[in-house]
Parts: structure tokens; sequence; C-alpha cells
């Protein structure tokens, strides 16, 4: 059955998903949000019409080994027959260095070779179009092969057999044999060298690249391999960091909850920027600023959008797919995501809270003048006056407009760190007219949002339903942490929300009915909240129970089934990655203190 025992490979321009056995399951190309050109996670099951995928099919198969090279995205899966034999299959997507700019291709490469007695493979590379609807046509040469789809020419060059490829020809391995799938361009090299040269290579890069992060002295492992993902995830042309880099496995089992997450939300802007602050990782940090000061000061008089493309475009109409029936069968299988047509008032704060960092990091190269300043402080008027109307929340409901206090929250917070900014850059009477305007936001939510009755902020102004997002309100500095209305809002939350080692997001009905599995950052915004009031046993404790929920490869998706501990929902998941990290952060014994 399939399932998310998955590993993430890629290089920043393309991505791609790998089960346990070494099929290829999943990847767009030529970008994240490309046509599906392996799609076969979504399609369950194997025929011999069935494509959307690239295996290695071992003869008498018995079991497998699967695990990245440390500190690396590069993964080394072992299939061994029930005769002693066995290959290993190396994969990775290209990056590093090379005549002085980086290099990071539409390119996977592949290589399989034998380690023990005599393995007969069969290698099916079954490429699809438009989202599983059709095969590419294919075309051939003495060394490559070339699949014809509408968005790029895919080249497949190997020193295996062209026939055995074409044919599907088991064949027993003797020596290794390389695939590199990319442009239609000429290889320069043989397929066996160049595989050499990029392994090493790619090797060293991500090498030095984790020897620069700054990591907590505990759960250095799990960190790591979160900052992998997170820069996995980060698109190196324009910045964008997507959501995940799949569409549309639902976040529980037939919940119809499935949604396209290969974009990029400004929402996240927060979260991610602090936790790649955190970690020293500056370079992805400067680039994902730059795109959402781009889209922030850009918007010529309109709204700002809570979705947009890698590229920065807005539309990115919704639609239902017939041709892909859905993770375990479980459609719609949707394309695009129709939140970018929505009110969320909550990203103007997220914008201008990413972007102060560029005011207050000194390592940031970033333009940090009054010119940028006043750009910022448009956001900051829409704040201003939209921060007490009525929205469709963080959680995007899709029918229900209501005054959310996250969101009030948020424009708040943008318009605070205004005020902050303008006194960095010694602007006093600027510092002061922010002040003053985020005062009296404060107030006015503190008086409309606060349930008396419950002792607790409620999820909307007047309202009595809870939201895991009231976990945040010291987070975002709306509350002090010995505020005791921090601490009584947070018992309110875990009573309501809390599924055993779990938060759900909310309790109550939505469009879909009542949430049936557990939102995974919820459960790390609680268990920062438990490290601000002091309860950091009970922190720690909760923490290591989640990190004990990663698959096999240390990677988490959207959703956890508080019953079962399985994973639901697109993978791997940005926000709980980044979740894990800001949680390892504020829980980790002082690396002076560790010994």
């Amino acid at each position: 059955m399939t399932s998310l025992d998955l590993a993430l490979i890629g290089n920043s321009s393309v991505a791609a998903l790998i089960d346990a056995n070494g099929t290829i399951v999943w990847s767009c190309l030529p970008r994240f949000d490309s046509d599906a050109v392996f799609c076969s996670l979504l399609r369950d099951g194997r025929g011999a019409d069935d494509h959307g995928f690239f295996e290695i099919e071992l003869a008498d198969f018995a079991r497998s080994e699967q695990a990245y090279i440390a500190h690396t995205p590069i993964l080394k899966t072992r299939l061994f027959d029930r005769h002693g034999g066995g290959v290993e299959i190396t994969d990775l997507a290209p990056r590093f260095e090379q005549f002085g700019r980086l290099f990071c291709p539409v390119m996977l490469i592949r290589q399989v070779r034998p380690i023990s007695g005599s393995p007969r493979i069969r290698m099916r590379i079954r490429p699809a179009c438009e989202y599983g609807a059709r095969r590419p046509a294919i075309t051939w040469g003495s060394n490559h092969v070339r699949y014809v789809m509408p968005e790029m020419v895919l080249r497949l060059t190997s020193d295996y057999s062209i026939t055995a490829i074409l044919e599907e020809t088991p064949i027993v391995l003797r020596e290794p044999v390389s695939v590199v799938l990319g442009p239609d361009e000429t290889l320069q090299g043989s397929v066996g060298e160049v595989f050499r040269r990029f392994l090493d290579d790619t090797a060293a890069f991500w090498r030095a690249w984790v020897r620069n992060l700054g990591i907590p002295y505990e759960w250095q492992e799990n960190i790591i391999r979160a900052a992998i993902t997170l820069k996995l995830n980060a698109y190196e042309d324009t910045g964008a960091i997507v959501a995940a880099v799949s569409t549309s496995i639902p976040e529980s089992g037939g919940s119809g909850r499935n949604w396209d997450y290969r974009y990029c939300w400004l929402r996240d802007a927060y979260f991610v920027v602090n936790a790649l602050n955190r970690m020293n990782a500056t370079r992805p940090m400067e680039r994902y600023l730059d795109y959402i000061i781009n889209i922030a000061t850009s918007t010529n008089g309109r709204d700002l959008q809570p979705v947009y493309t890698i590229s920065g475009k807005a539309g990115i109409e919704e639609r239902e797919i017939g041709s892909l029936p859905g993770y375990r069968g479980m459609g719609p299988v949707r394309i695009g995501n129709q939140a970018y047509s929505q009110v969320q008032h909550d990203v103007y704060g997220a914008a201008i809270l990413a972007a102060a960092h560029v005011f207050f990091d000194a390592r940031l190269a970033l333009r940090n003048d009054e010119s940028l300043l006043r750009q910022l402080e448009q956001l900051g008027e829409r704040a201003a006056a939209l921060f007490d109307q009525p929205d469709a929340g963080l959680w995007e409901l899709r029918e229900t407009k209501r005054v959310h206090t996250f969101s009030s929250v948020m424009c708040w917070a943008g318009c605070d760190r205004l005020a902050k900014i303008a006194a960095r850059i010694g602007l006093a009477d600027r510092a002061r007219a922010w002040r003053a305007r985020a005062d009296t936001m404060h107030s006015a939510i503190c008086d409309r949002a606060w349930n008396g009755k419950r002792r607790t902020f409620a999820a909307t102004f007047g309202g009595e339903d809870l939201d895991a997002s009231l976990l945040l309100l010291h987070e975002l500095n709306f509350l002090r942490a010995d505020d005791p209305r921090f601490a009584s809002t947070v018992q309110a939350v875990e009573r309501e929300l809390r599924r055993g080692e779990y938060l759900f997001r909310y309790s109550v009905p939505d469009d879909f009915g009542v949430p049936e599995n557990a939102f995974v950052v919820c459960s790390f915004w609680y268990i920062d909240a438990l490290s601000a009031l002091g309860r950091k046993d009970e922190a720690r404790a909760l923490f290591q129970s989640i990190l004990a929920r990663c698959n096999r490869h240390g990677l988490l998706s959207e959703h956890i089934d508080p019953r079962t501990g399985e994973l639901w929902g697109n993978f791997p998941q940005t926000y709980s990655m980044v979740g894990m990290i800001n949680s390892a952060m504020r829980l980790s014994i002082p690396w002076d203190e560790a010994y």
C-alpha cells in the first residue's frame, strides 16, 4: 500500500519523492509546480499500461534498505533478492559551484551497481504527460531516449542498454550503470564519469553548507535533515519556498481535504525566515526575503494574496483532474489553489514581519532604507484599516468569514514592527505614529477577542470557539509570557484541542466537517508555548514524541493521525519542518552547558 515512507531528493530547481524500494513516484519538471512527470504516488497500483514512475525492479525481491548519505540529500537504496544478490541505487540532483556560479540544473541522476551475487534487474522508466493522462512520444539514439512533453523534451542518457530500457527487458547486472535524466542536451563526457563527478561535487557542496549552519546541541541530525529539506523546498531561481512539493495527499483518509501545496504562502514567511535566521542560513533567507519584498512592494494598490506561484504570479486557478485517482485512490486530485483569491488579512503582517529582518540583521545585503520603509508602510495602512474586518482566516475557510483573532494580531504585529523599524533608522515621528496606531489596535483586540467568561482569547471577535493560532500570542510579542491571559489561553486551548500528544487546529466543523487528524505545526506551537510558560519538561517530552513520528528519513507531512501516528497530508511539509527547527532551538541545552 502507498505510504509517506518517502525520501526527498532535489537541488532547489527540481525535486523527487522516492519510495522505500527506490522507485521515483513523484517529480514535477521542469519546476516544482510543473506537470508531474512521475506521478504514481497519486496512482496507486501497477499494471501493464501504468505509467508515471521510474522503477528499478529486482527479480525475486526480498527486502530493501534505504538511507541518505550523511548531511546530504543524496539517497542510497539497497535491494536484495532471495538468493543473496543485491544492488545499490544512488539518487541525486546535482548542485555545486562551477565556473564561478551555482550549478543546479533540471536533472535527476541515478546509478545502479551490483553489491552481491548475480542480481537480475529490469529498469522501467515510464514518464507521464498532463498529470498522468497520457505517455509522451518517444525517440531514441545509440545511448539516449527522448521523451517529448508539452513543457520540455526530457532526455535520458545512459550506459545501460537502450533496448533494455525501451523494451523493459530484465538483465543480469554485472557492473554499475548510470542514468542522467535532464534537458534535451548532449552530455559532456561519459555517463559514468559525469555521475562520479556530480556525486562527489554535490556531496561536497552539501557537507560544506551543513558545516556553516547554526544548530542546537541536541537533536542535531533531526535539525540538519530539517534544514536540508527546507532548502530543497526553496526554488533557487526566485527565492520562493513552497509549502510542499506534492499536491492532493489528503489531510485524512477520504476527507476530500486534498490541496495543491506547490506554491508559496506569505503567511509562512515569518516562521520560515525566523528558522533560517536561527540556523544562520543567510542565502536562502535573503533569496526568500527578496521574493517577499518584490511581491509586497509591487501590488500597485491591489490587496496582497495569501499565496503566489513560485515566480510571484498571482493567478493559481484551481481545478480537479480526472486522470489520476489520487493517493490510495482518495481523490480528488487538485491542480492550483483557489486560496489565492481569498481575503486573509494576516498576510499584511506576515510580509512586514518577514521584511523587518532586513532592517535588524546586519548580515543581509538587501536594501534597508527609508524608501523600503515607505513601501512597507503601505502594507501597514492596509493592516490598520482591515484588522477588525472579517476574512477567511489562516485556516482558509471557504464558506465563512469572521473577524479572526489571529488575522487581527498579525495586522497589529505589522504596525508594531513598523514602529520599531522607524525607530531603528532614526525616524522618531514615524515611530511614534505607528506606535500609537499599534497600541490602539492592541487595546481593541484585547477588548473584543478576550472571552471573560471562558478566561481565554477566542478564535474570533466575540466568539466562544478556540483555535491553535492563539498559542502564538507570545511568539508574536502580543502578550508577555508572564501575562496571566497567556497562561489561561494556553490552558483553554490544551483542554479543548489536545488529543493525546497532538494539537488539533480547531475542533468545530468547517466546510468539510470536523477535522480527523492533527495539524503537525500546531503541536510545535504548543510545545513553544509550554516552553515560554516554563513547562520545559512537558515540552521536551512532547517534542521527543513528535520526533518519533517522523518517517525513517526524519521527514514530516502536514498531518498526523493521533490514533495510529500515521502521516497524512502533503509531503514533506515546510511548515512542519520549520516548527521542528524552531522548537529544537528553544528546548535544546545551550552549547556552553552541554559539556
